[in-house]
């Protein structure tokens, strides 16, 4: 049995005040690739010579033409796919400019409430998990 490669992600966690619970900005995959139309964090794989930072500054311009400003860490998650294991930091983030769908089929800004009305990609449930406790309104 032969390992399964390793690879080192990034994704930026974009907030922005709404009434009640804060607003954070999440992306559709396209259909032609891996976990199709299921919603994620924007980012990507970190290339060798490049900091996880750079990282997501490059992906998010590749992504959506979209120049960001990178803050601190928000959290970090192992996940083990069939055939790959990743290692995903997503960092608090700020969105420069206007995105634009180079990428992705949709954008969206939802509420952690409102988390369970989208099917997310399996790496991103914990995450998921923790913004609700975190920003998420009790009731």
């Amino acid at each position: 049995m032969t390992a399964k490669p390793h690879r080192e992600v990034v994704a930026g966690l974009f907030l922005r005040k709404s009434e009640g619970e804060p607003e954070f900005f999440i992306c559709r995959r396209p259909p032609y690739k891996s976990n199709p139309l299921l919603w994620e964090f924007v980012g990507g794989k970190v290339e060798a010579g490049e900091t996880p930072q750079e990282a997501l500054v490059r992906e998010c311009k590749e992504e959506m033409d979209a120049n960001i400003a990178v803050g601190e860490i928000y959290t970090e998650v192992d996940h083990e796919y069939e055939d790959i294991f990743i290692h995903l930091t997503l960092y608090f983030a700020e969105l420069l400019e206007e995105p634009k769908l180079l990428e992705h089929v949709a954008f969206a800004w939802i509420k952690p409430s409102q988390i369970k009305n989208y099917a997310f990609c399996p790496a991103d449930k914990q995450i998921l998990a923790k913004i609700l406790c975190d920003f998420g309104t009790v009731r």
